[in-house]
């Protein structure tokens, strides 16, 4: 295929993203890549450049066809070194990601039902991405209450939590009256009917009578998890982000971790 003369992909790629390279250093943030209204090329191109300047790289909404897209295009250079596509999260990630700190503590991300996994995980994803430890928690909606206070020992230990939730979007409100750490409530496109579309929950969780909630926009785990990182107030560490195929093992082509393989 031959691109048009005025098309933007024959240009320089700083025409196409300007990398905010200093981000680390001054909010102890890893730039997040937006995948899903990008091309395999212009994700490629940006990988390219972040791995040349030693960042890490999370690229978010990505779906597995367009990921094997983007190995195709980095096969054989350095920047396919380390690159990870994480099925349930939809994200790619490339590099090594900061071991987790003590000091951080945990954060719990929970999830109302598993049809919200792929955002909670996408928030996981971004935190382990800054050196946080974390915990998953499934399917502890309040149409089953009794799931949650089961898991509330659990919790107590946490710095803070994000909560995931489509339909009507209550957990958040029931977890801020259950514990004192910051809650972060994440409406999920999740529902039918009036809840279709993630603003019920939404709204839900905007109108919440617990104080002190936060909250980010429909389906925005990525967002979540730097609202928890700006409240651990740790930043990130300025170790050696990369990451060779030898020191990760040896794996083959475009590495998809277990959560690929199946679960709930």
């Amino acid at each position: 295929m031959n691109l048009h003369p005025s098309d933007p992909l024959d240009s320089p790629q700083e025409t196409l993203a300007r990398l905010d390279l200093d981000r680390r250093r001054r909010l102890g943030m890893v730039e997040a890549i937006w995948g899903e209204h990008k091309s395999a090329e212009q994700i490629a191109g940006i990988l390219r450049r972040l791995q040349t300047a030693g960042e890490l790289a999370l690229v978010t909404r990505v779906t597995a066809s367009k990921a094997t897209d983007v190995e195709a295009l980095l096969q054989a250079s350095a920047a396919a070194e380390g690159l990870v596509f994480h099925c349930t999260s939809r994200c790619l990630t490339q590099g090594q990601p900061p071991a987790p700190r003590a000091s951080a503590g945990t954060a719990v991300v929970l999830s109302g039902g598993t049809s919200d996994l792929p955002v909670a995980a996408e928030a996981e994803l971004a935190l382990r991405w800054h050196g946080i430890a974390t915990e998953l928690v499934i399917d502890v909606g309040v149409a089953g209450l009794h799931r949650l206070l089961a898991q509330l020992d659990r919790l107590r230990d946490a710095r803070v939590l994000i909560a995931c939730a489509g339909m009507e979007g209550a957990l958040p409100t029931v977890l801020a009256g259950l514990v004192p750490q910051p809650v972060i409530g994440v409406p999920v496109s999740v529902g039918y009917g009036v809840s279709a579309g993630g603003n019920a929950a939404l709204h839900g969780m905007l109108a919440s009578c617990a104080p002190g909630i936060t909250v980010v926009n429909i389906d925005n785990g990525y967002g979540a998890a730097m609202a928890a990182l700006r409240i651990l107030g740790l930043p990130v560490s300025h170790g050696d982000a990369g990451c060779t195929r030898a020191q990760i093992g040896e794996d083959k082509g475009l590495e998809r971790p277990a959560d690929c393989l199946g679960g709930l």
